[in-house]
């Protein structure tokens, strides 16, 4: 069964678009049919993939959603065997527009990646940092939501109004929704206030947090701009090792998943303590 996860988080700056693209790249190289969907308009995915913005600005995944061309006509194949792309561009941000009016508007992007579902092990979906109707139809499309978070404390103060969205499109939408994880990204082990972030969301989420956690990384900020994933543009770093890692954790959690008819999402996220506070001002 083909696993569609959407990379969310309303906040900017905490990882999505990273994670998505090289979190894609490691299940191909795990030899996982891969798909990345870029849903943000700012096109930092696709260029991150390796795509040219040239090759897909008539065919992307603007086209797709308003339904002008079919989604098969909109992805493209990476260097990497297994790793492909539907790119997006500025055209996107038309389509929250144009979908005002539009019956069922939230259901536009399931149905347009309806017939390519079964060609891929994996769709992963890059959302851009908004809960707006794209962001809602990430979450109706998909089956399971990953949530970078930056271990900071005003990162994990967002974490709230995500989660509300989750139950509320299950509850409206997407029944079979669920929080695949919650990763931790840009971790500092040498700040004692991202251990301290660290260790309470792990308390408050338990299992639902992955035990990889990604590090700050100069070869993770680097690599988008040759547009390659990490490990196509260094293996042997610590980012790109994070990477594989948190790879064959996904792959691991679905082999061993028991099936949940309804799983409850009564998570509540901590509060920051005011001696935390304190020390962010």
């Amino acid at each position: 069964m083909t696993k569609i996860i959407a990379i969310a988080n309303q906040k900017g700056g905490v990882g999505k678009t990273t994670t998505a693209i090289n979190l894609a790249a490691c299940l191909a190289v795990a030899e996982k049919k891969t798909l990345l969907i870029d849903l943000d308009p700012q096109g930092n995915a696709s260029v991150g993939a390796g795509l040219d913005k040239e090759q897909f600005e008539d065919s992307n995944i603007y086209h797709a959603i308003i339904g002008k061309k079919s989604i098969k006509e909109c992805i493209f194949q990476t260097e990497l065997p297994h790793f492909d792309v539907c790119p997006a561009d500025q055209n996107l941000i038309g389509a929250e527009i144009e979908l005002v009016s539009e019956f069922a508007r939230e259901h536009k992007l399931k149905a347009a990646i309806e017939p390519i579902i079964k060609d891929y092990d994996y769709i992963l979906i890059d959302c851009l940092p908004s809960l707006n109707v794209l962001a809602v139809n990430a979450l109706t499309a998909c089956t399971g939501v990953i949530v970078p978070l930056q271990t900071e404390y005003y990162a994990m103060e967002g974490l709230a109004q995500l989660l509300n969205t989750i139950r509320l499109v299950r509850s409206s939408l997407n029944p079979t929704l669920n929080l695949e994880g919650i990763l931790l990204t840009m971790f500092d082990a040498r700040t004692s206030l991202h251990k301290q972030v660290s260790a309470e969301v792990k308390t408050h989420f338990g299992d639902k947090v992955f035990e990889t956690i990604i590090p700050r990384n100069v070869k993770i900020s680097e690599c988008p701009s040759f547009g390659k994933p990490i490990i196509l543009y260094d293996i042997e770093s610590k980012g790109s090792q994070a990477y594989l890692a948190l790879a064959k954790e996904l792959i691991l959690r679905e082999r061993t998943q028991v099936p949940d008819d309804q799983p409850e999402l009564n998570f509540t996220v901590p509060e920051i303590p005011e001696e935390h506070r304190q020390q962010l001002q």
